[in-house]
């Protein structure tokens, strides 16, 4: 999995991706972000409607970025930078995780944990492969027209943190599925049991809660306990995600213990 040893958390990429962390996770903190947001967060302190909660959330960063005021600006490209909020990657993820957008989701992982990706569009072996200039390449564009996603980026992963820690306390993993066609995307490090096999997960991937539902999106479904803070994103923790219906959440890879159900 290309990647740096450098990042803008609190825990080294290598600990973060490791086996170890799966084992016994630890609190992950993108440097600065509740700081610099106490303000949203000790508001959503007195909120007890979730709902409510992710209206909060979904209207602070509408006007932390002015996002609500795209049409008021005079050209344009400067339309369509204000107008490209955190939603319109979550729902460019949705239709094809290898695009552009899928790009920057990934960008965001590489670049404040320093895990990198070993799949996009094809599997990347490496920082000076083909595959990863146009993986940099898919990022770098789908990042043009934007109004500082990464910081967007920064605080959906905390706001979903918070959430958890809001409606599960106390919980340090969950269990959830992924259905898949091609398992290309993931490397496999090693067989436990004929089911079961420690994988190097793309650095960020799709997966759901529903062990029903996964079937829907392949032949293969893999079940896996996640550590908490690896989820970058649950699709029911916003009004306005399209990926919503589906249970859908984003997880953050590195290694991880998956075994394959049977249909």
């Amino acid at each position: 999995m290309p990647g740096t040893s450098f990042n803008l958390c609190n825990l080294p990429p290598w600990v973060i991706a490791s086996r170890g962390f799966v084992e016994n996770p630890q609190t992950i903190e993108i440097q600065g972000v509740r700081d610099a947001n106490r303000f949203l967060f000790r508001t959503l302190d007195a909120i007890e409607d979730p709902e409510e909660r992710a209206r909060r959330f979904d209207g602070y960063v509408s006007v932390k970025f002015q996002l609500h005021h795209w049409d008021d600006q005079a050209t344009d490209g400067a339309r369509k930078s204000i107008k490209n909020s955190y939603l319109r990657f979550l729902r460019g993820w949705g239709v094809d995780s290898s695009s552009l957008e899928g790009a920057v989701l990934k960008g965001w992982v590489e670049s404040r944990l320093g895990i990198g990706p070993n799949f996009h569009r094809e599997p990347i072996r490496g920082v000076e492969s083909e595959a990863y200039a146009r993986y940099a390449f898919d990022r770098m564009k789908g990042g043009a027209r934007t109004n500082a996603i990464q910081s967007q980026l920064d605080l959906l992963y905390t706001f979903n943190q918070y959430e958890l820690a809001r409606r599960l306390p106390g919980e340090r993993w969950l269990t959830l599925y992924r259905g898949q066609n091609d398992v290309e995307e993931h490397e496999v490090l090693e067989k436990v049991g004929r089911r079961e096999a420690w994988v190097r997960l793309n650095n960020l991937c799709s997966f759901t809660d529903d062990r029903e539902r996964a079937w829907e999106f392949g032949s293969t479904v893999w079940e896996a306990r996640i550590p908490v803070p690896r989820i970058f994103f649950a699709s029911e923790f916003l009004p306005r995600s399209i990926l919503k219906g589906e249970r859908e959440l984003l997880v953050i890879g590195g290694e991880t213990l998956v075994r394959t159900l049977l249909s």
